[in-house]
């Protein structure tokens, strides 16, 4: 039976809704690259042999959106638990996993393609269920033993970069999943392992220990300060060990012909999968974002935290927007629409090649998406905010 009014009132954070809300605009400013930009087909727009620096930080801010993501999710899941216990999050958790990773397989990846293809996706969709189907088990550990099993997936999975399982076989694919990205075709499926799991869980779960800041026994001025000093303390971290390029990441960084250009390399980690450094580097500017934004009432900031509020919803329509968007596009650079009815990832289908807009066009069709965006997930956070529909805590 449908409910007009909620049972209860939600204890949000709205500071976290305004962090995920910012990070889910800056992220789709990458996939706005990735369809509009003419370069995002000939390299990767971090080369710093091809890059410029304008391109380099589009694509490098918006390193932080999956970690951030990640992370907000697990404090989230903190959050359920304690309005509801930990047998009711499990369950909350292992269903919303399963149920991200069908959306992964189907629904999100018809919205990249706009086809039916031979492919499996295992990217951020797909890393963010998994994590949630562990941390359905990790949260009935005692806290000491959940915090030390995300720091030790984060500062410690760097130890396994020099385990390679080289080939198209199943072992291979196996590890690709848990640490080694891979591209490969099993048997006329194409793989596309983007995110492994081994440090999403640990994001995760780290994110889930963050939550107990946020109880309501915990006395403001003391959780800012500690968000603070463990934001700071992640940034710090990040610029020692970088600047040894002893540990945490196997793409070293090294004296460029410009200083603008060593200091590109210098914050230039891996992704793929997240290094230490990279979540040193994003988890830090997070936590002391979190703590200087807990009070945020601009309109901007309401704004912004209508996305955070309903990040998922925003994810899928954002795709389909997108790539309507680059269907329409193909007009005006002597291709058609039947050329963005992909057989391959966006940047690497032969069908587009010569196709693609400045920078400046592409920050343009950003802006234009988010504000359409914006008034889209408008009425449906209104719409979820007044209906008691219990499939709409899955979307």
């Amino acid at each position: 039976m449908e409910n007009t009014i909620p049972t209860q009132k939600t204890y949000r954070i709205e500071s976290i809704d305004l962090l995920r809300g910012l990070i889910m605009i800056i992220m789709a400013l990458d996939h706005v690259r990735d369809y509009f930009h003419a370069d995002s087909l000939l390299y990767d727009p971090t080369d710093l042999t091809q890059t410029n620096i304008i391109l380099f930080f589009t694509r490098w801010i918006t390193h932080y959106c999956a970690p951030i993501f990640m992370l907000l999710s697990g404090t989230s899941a903190y959050l359920v638990g304690i309005r509801k216990g930990k047998k009711a999050l499990a369950k909350f958790l292992w269903t919303r996993g399963l149920w991200l990773i069908f959306l992964e397989f189907t629904i999100i990846a018809f919205g990249w393609y706009f086809n039916f293809v031979p492919a499996l996706n295992f990217i951020v969709i797909w890393a963010l269920g998994v994590s949630m189907i562990v941390l359905a088990a990790l949260i009935y550990l005692p806290f000491s033993a959940i915090l030390f099993i995300s720091l030790a997936m984060i500062f410690g999975h760097n130890l396994l970069d020099s385990v390679q399982v080289p080939g198209p076989g199943i072992k291979s694919i196996l590890w690709s999943l848990v640490h080694q990205p891979n591209f490969t075709d099993y048997k006329g499926v194409f793989l596309f392992i983007g995110y492994p799991v081994i440090p999403w869980i640990g994001v995760m779960s780290l994110g889930y220990c963050l939550g107990r800041l946020y109880e309501k026994e915990i006395d403001a001025a003391k959780r800012k300060k500690t968000l603070l000093w463990m934001g700071v303390g992640a940034i710090i971290l990040f610029i020692i060990i970088r600047y040894s390029n002893a540990y945490g990441d196997g793409l070293l960084w090294s004296k460029q012909g410009s200083a603008a250009f060593t200091v590109l390399s210098f914050i230039n980690v891996t992704k793929y999968p997240p290094s230490l450094l990279y979540v040193l580097m994003t988890i830090g500017p997070a936590l002391v974002f979190l703590t200087f934004t807990e009070n945020a009432r601009s309109g901007i900031s309401e704004k912004i935290k209508i996305i955070g509020r309903v990040p998922l919803f925003y994810y899928i329509i954002h795709l389909y927007l997108l790539h309507l968007f680059a269907l329409f596009a193909t007009y005006f650079c002597g291709h058609t629409p039947g050329d963005m009815i992909l057989n391959n990832w966006v940047g690497f289908d032969p069908k587009l090649q010569g196709y693609g807009f400045s920078l400046g066009i592409t920050y343009a069709v950003w802006a234009v998406l988010i504000i359409i965006l914006y008034f889209i997930c408008k009425w449906y956070d209104k719409y979820k905010r007044t209906h008691g529909w219990w499939w709409l805590s899955y979307l």
